[in-house]
């Protein structure tokens, strides 16, 4: 699949591309070697235009600052400097080329070379080992990405235990990728994340995090986490997911098996509407089911599942290090996450505390993708919701411009996500309204006040 003029043609014609060629014709003006890398050059060859362009140079750190006087440094001790060129924000890293000094927790100490060849085979899967000149429309390809990707191959560069070793994070990156291209992996890459799955545990929980938000918000997680569960990665990486597997549901409710189908059905479920905190719940919000599995005369019941899932979650992001923020708020979405019955037996009042607060909407997202994780799932119940929302907010709208969020009066406060935070919006609502209170500072001093 050689790289078509067409998608050429099409990506130089946007302003990112319009602008990640001047740039390479800039540093290429200067004497320096420049090209477009990586997931960018993956992209084109599969006839899409991408989302990102970066550039791997010739050109030192303290070279591309001087060029570029919009820039961020900030991670200019691995090369890399943030260019802003045309309303795009790019990368320009240094050719590189692998140190042996490594303890697989950190990237490799960085050894800047003038070679894209050395750059090339520090690279951690051929298909990312792709290099493109906008100018002279040159592909170098020196490990053959280009023919893997025909056969939909993820390979890694050289010896795989040992690329590995070298970095951890490469064990969920190739995953990551594979699932990306829905491919398949080479014997030897495969062999070598199912027997360096342990090494996971090196890595921080912020490196973790990160890269398995990358993978929830890809096209298909459900397929990245199920090779997670082949290797064994999952079990080191996230052992309450992992415990997920295997946990028999009621058949009547759950045709489509125990829980992890269950999951996986949501993950694949997920729409460009579902942001990070809401996939983030799919994940966990049947956590609590392996804890509270019980089994009587009747069926198989999970008496307070979503509680006990709620403090599961808590425990697995701390251990990624979330911020209190974000892991409260994905918690309160997984402890709420069984609550769609309730709403036909409320009043208005109460209702009010639910409708104005500010995570309903993504609570309604991941009652929807609960529903919808379900073999046989009806939308008559969800859809009464959502009518009877709509009605509600139609007799009690809301200020066109909240004077304070929901987040600023726990601040305040010092609160827990929950009904009260619903209660404090609902009264500032309606004094809002009246115009009792007409401004942020009357807001806090009223919040204060409780």
């Amino acid at each position: 699949m050689p790289l078509s003029q067409e998608i050429i043609d099409r990506t130089l014609a946007t302003p990112q591309g319009t602008a990640a060629y001047h740039i390479v014709e800039k540093l290429t003006d200067e004497g320096h070697e420049a090209w477009w890398v990586g997931g960018c050059v993956r992209d084109m060859l599969i006839d899409e235009i991408p989302e990102d362009i970066d550039i791997a140079t010739s050109a030192l750190p303290d070279e591309i600052k001087k060029l570029f006087e919009k820039h961020d440094a900030a991670s200019e001790s691995y090369g890399s400097i943030l260019v802003a060129s045309g309303g795009d924000v790019f990368e320009l890293t240094t050719f590189r080329e692998d140190s042996a000094a490594s303890d697989g927790r950190h990237p490799e100490n960085v050894i800047f070379t003038k070679e894209k060849e050395k750059d090339a085979a520090r690279r951690d899967v051929t298909i990312n080992a792709l290099y493109y000149h906008p100018i002279s429309g040159e592909l170098f390809d020196p490990f053959e990405g280009e023919k893997d990707l025909n056969e939909r191959l993820i390979r890694i560069i050289g010896d795989a235990e040992k690329r590995i070793e070298e970095d951890n994070l490469r064990l969920l990156r190739v995953i990551r990728f594979k699932a990306y291209i829905e491919g398949q992996y080479h014997p030897d890459t495969f062999k070598a994340l199912h027997k360096k799955s342990k090494s996971i545990e090196k890595l921080s929980g912020t490196r973790r995090f990160k890269e398995i938000e990358k993978i929830l918000l890809g096209p298909h997680p459900e397929i990245a986490l199920e090779d997670l569960w082949e290797t064994d990665i999952l079990e080191y990486l996230l052992p309450e997911v992992h415990a997920c597997k295997g946990v028999a549901q009621p058949a009547h409710l759950h045709p489509e098996g125990d829980v992890w189908n269950h999951v996986m059905r949501i993950l694949s479920s997920f729409t460009e509407d579902h942001e990070k905190d809401v996939r983030w719940a799919a994940l966990f919000h049947d956590t609590g089911k392996p804890k509270t599995f019980s089994i009587d005369a009747d069926r198989i019941h999970f008496n307070d599942h979503a509680s006990v899932g709620a403090d599961v979650t808590k425990e697995a992001l701390d251990r990624l290090q979330f911020t209190s923020s974000r892991r409260d708020k994905i918690a309160w979405l997984v402890k709420h996450h069984m609550m769609m019955a309730a709403f036909s037996e409320m009043d208005d009042k109460r209702k009010a505390h639910w409708y104005y607060h500010p995570w309903f909407l993504e609570l309604l997202q991941l009652f929807w993708l609960d529903m919808i994780g379900t073999q046989d799932y009806k939308t008559d119940l969800y859809d009464k919701i959502i009518e009877d929302y709509n009605k509600f907010l139609d007799a009690h709208p809301r200020p066109k411009k909240p004077l304070i969020s929901g987040d600023e009066i726990m601040d305040l406060m010092d609160i827990e996500p929950g009904e009260k935070v619903g209660e404090i919006l609902e009264m500032l609502h309606e004094k809002q309204i009246k115009k009792e209170i007409t401004s942020k500072k009357e807001a806090m001093e009223f919040i204060k006040q409780l």
